[in-house]
């Protein structure tokens, strides 16, 4: 898709709600796509998803955010993001495998907006707007309104975790914490399942792209949850490496005890 849709004049103007309406548009988008037909081959709905979404959303910053750098899973990396004020990062279809597995409900699409300290060195900056779309949920999730995060539902603490590779320092949390693992799918559908009260705690090491956590961890701090590196440092974004490889949310009375059993675990391994 190359030409964007047309937003309202008020939804323009305010970066988090265009982040919504960005991100809740593809989302539609992709959810027609699943539905339009039979697909055989997981893999062609997979990529006709990942072509869509691309598509979609690089048309919309196009046509309302001309001045700004964008930094994609789909696209090449233009390092000239490095120098920019303002950068979008985007995960245009989060958990593809998952999407291409009607009904599953644990995709996301990802928009997050990345904006320089004023002042300050280029590579100084933080996430100020984010948005996640659940498409298969009719729901997104956004700064622009922000979701108060749900109340504990387990006396258990639930660590959500990769569907095939539970890392190993999640199971350790989970040991430490007399808590249990829940699979589920993509990067942003286990973050927002903290916030909904679906689940309690998400560690993730072994592998991710700045894209994979931006949008749901600037949904996920406006909401108050604890979000860091596996090691406690805070989640850094527009770096001229985009591997940010690990990721902590929790509930915030969560958090000592994650970050504990995270400390422990280290120390002997």
């Amino acid at each position: 898709m190359s030409q964007a849709e047309d937003l309202p004049p008020d939804v323009v103007s305010d970066d988090a709600q265009f982040a919504s309406a960005v991100a809740s548009t593809a989302g539609r988008a992709l959810e027609s796509l699943r539905r339009s037909s039979h697909w055989e081959d997981p893999r062609e709905l997979k990529d006709a998803g990942d072509r869509l979404a691309q598509g979609l959303i690089a048309a919309l910053l196009r046509s309302y955010r001309p001045g700004d750098s964008v930094l994609s899973e789909e696209a090449a990396d233009d390092k000239a993001r490095l120098a920019a004020d303002r950068v979008w990062i985007i995960d245009p279809l989060d958990g593809t495998r998952e999407f291409s597995e009607p009904p599953r409900e644990d995709w996301a699409v990802h928009v997050a907006l990345w904006e320089r300290t004023p002042g300050s060195d280029p590579s100084v900056g933080d996430l100020t707007v984010g948005a996640v779309a659940l498409p298969a949920r009719d729901l997104t999730l956004s700064t622009y309104d922000v979701p108060v995060l749900a109340p504990a539902r387990s006396s258990r603490p639930r660590v959500l975790v990769s569907r095939t590779r539970p890392p190993a320092e999640a199971e350790a949390v989970a040991s430490a914490l007399d808590g249990q693992l829940v699979p589920l799918g993509s990067a942003g559908a286990k973050t927002m399942a903290v916030l909904l009260g679906d689940g309690d705690v998400y560690v993730h090491s072994g592998g991710q792209y700045e894209w994979d956590s931006a949008a749901p961890v600037a949904v996920a701090r406006a909401a108050g949850l604890h979000c860091s590196r596996v090691d406690g440092s805070p989640l850094v974004y527009n770096q001229d490496s985009t591997w940010l490889p690990d990721l902590v949310v929790c509930r915030p009375e969560l958090a000592d005890a994650v970050q504990g059993a995270l400390r422990e675990y280290a120390a002997t391994d």
